[in-house]
């Protein structure tokens, strides 16, 4: 499942340098996350590290996202070019 910046963002940008997959970008309104790259940091690390910095704690899984660890994992491989 990707993770969603909520509208309760405050632009503070500490979450997207925080992205290995670069999946988080500046939107019109506050940060947003493409479902496409975002692992929830699985391959990575153990905790989805945008949620661990982000000091309002808007950034939820993504209801329209449902994707299991192996999924998640099978994505990791193939943005790595491992897939």
């Amino acid at each position: 499942m990707a993770l969603l910046i909520t509208e309760q963002c405050i632009n503070c940008d500490v979450c997207e340098p925080e992205c290995p997959n670069q999946a988080i970008t500046e939107g019109a309104d506050y940060y947003v996350i493409d479902p496409t790259r975002c692992t929830e940091c699985v391959g990575h690390f153990d905790t989805p590290q945008c949620v661990e910095v982000c000091p309002v704690d808007c950034i939820p899984s993504d209801p329209k996202c449902h994707e299991s660890t192996d999924q998640l994992l099978e994505k990791y491989h193939q943005l790595q070019g491992k897939g």
